[in-house]
């Protein structure tokens, strides 16, 4: 029988209290357990095709192929990634943009583990500042930047009507209530959870606010791709960089690349000069050391391999673009759909907005009502995974959204 210290020691997690679960993933495990043959998931964001699987590109597939016939090592990358890879997130995010001796980039764990590694450094190298968000935001940001000290606030973004941008709102809120030194997280594309990004002349404002105000751009990158293209969605990012000397960009290869279990993204440092990137690289390195060593190496050959070969990165293309164009066809088809259920209500406003992402309107009950009557699974803000949806489902979908809107 064990004596009393070993008895209290036995113990010490007994007062330990059970976390809610996550908002998102843990809408994953309802599901599963839904034993209801006719379910659908649109909470969590992953590209499904048409029979509702997550499928592997055909130029991962080929990569991993030649990557098993000449891999020689198992053994650990350095901190701060695979040299290859990191030269080619700097030429798909900034291509001539910025000098490459100005960008320090550290291939991460998911784009997650690149916003944790941005966090870390602002919390230990920079005076306190805060970090904006715009309101509504990707559900983890606060958690990522709270964990890190960081205090979290909001800018306005979404319109009272749910369905469009209130731009004005947002840059005032920059303009009064930001102080220079404070970081501004920006959804470089495919704004998550609404769809609903700036236009071109919008981001022009945005950058010049952001440069006046002496505001640091952080921007969160996880979809380039999805939204117009690859240059396309990345002109965000070129336009903040024109009127700002620095900034911070994280990204991940999860959803371009349909790498979700790979965990393969990067954070990007911009700098004023060289001497600046090279010191920054070290303290991020050094962050890194302390955390999780270094990087999972598989995910990282696969984008390496892809980008490094001119007849793969074309086919990756290729079957980017048949996915960006399947998200576009799939969100003309639900507001058609829900046009013809008879009860007149319009969507239409879900094709201004683009990316895996859509905002529906519904509110918290009515997504409740999804989830208990129909088994259809969203997020409680009312976000829907549009990559998700399958054709072949659309009727039953919308039919459910018709029944819960007439209430």
């Amino acid at each position: 029988m064990p004596d009393s210290n070993e008895s209290n020691a036995s113990l010490r997690f007994s007062s330990v209290s059970t976390a809610a679960p996550d908002p998102i993933l843990g809408l994953t495990e309802a599901f599963l357990a839904d034993e209801r043959s006719d379910k659908m998931n649109l909470s969590v964001g992953v590209y499904k095709d048409a029979s509702g699987q997550t499928p592997v590109l055909e130029c991962v597939k080929e990569a991993e192929s030649r990557l098993l016939e000449t891999e020689k090592t198992k053994g650990y990358l350095a901190i701060d990634g695979l040299p290859d890879y990191r030269q080619a997130v700097k030429q798909m995010i900034f291509g001539d943009a910025v000098s490459s001796d100005r960008i320090a980039t550290l291939q991460s764990p998911g784009g997650t583990g690149a916003l944790r590694i941005a966090a870390s450094f602002l919390s230990s190298q920079m005076p306190p500042l805060r970090v904006w968000a715009s309101t509504p935001t990707w559900a983890n940001h606060h958690a990522v930047f709270e964990s890190e000290g960081l205090p979290i606030e909001s800018y306005r973004y979404l319109s009272s009507d749910r369905t469009s941008l209130d731009f004005d709102a947002m840059i005032e809120d920059l303009n009064t209530k930001s102080k220079p030194g404070d970081a501004v997280l920006l959804h470089a594309c495919c704004h998550n959870p609404t769809g609903i990004d700036p236009s071109g002349e919008q981001w022009e404002v945005i950058a010049k606010t952001v440069s006046e105000r002496g505001l640091l751009p952080l921007i969160d990158f996880a979809y380039q791709g999805f939204g117009h293209g690859l240059s396309e969605d990345a002109e965000s990012i070129k336009t903040i960089l024109r009127h700002n000397d620095e900034a911070i960009i994280c990204n991940s290869f999860s959803k371009n690349f349909g790498l979700y279990g790979e965990r393969v993204g990067a954070v990007s440092f911009v700098a004023g000069n060289s001497d600046a990137a090279t010191a920054v690289q070290s303290q991020l390195k050094k962050l890194v050391r302390c955390n999780y060593s270094n990087p999972p190496r598989h995910g990282g050959s696969i984008v390496a391999t892809i980008l490094g070969c001119s007849e793969l990165t074309q086919k990756w293309e290729s079957e980017l673009a048949n996915m960006r164009n399947r998200i576009k066809a799939l969100r003309e088809q639900f507001v058609t759909t829900m046009k013809n259920t008879g009860k007149g209500h319009d969507f239409t406003f879900l094709l201004n907005q683009s990316g895996m992402f859509s905002f529906s309107g519904l509110n918290k009950m009515q997504v409740d009502q999804l989830k208990a009557d129909h088994g259809i699974y969203i997020v409680g803000s009312g976000r829907i995974n549009v990559a998700g949806m399958q054709e072949s489902k659309m009727e039953k979908f919308c039919s459910a959204i018709a029944t819960v809107l007439e209430g």
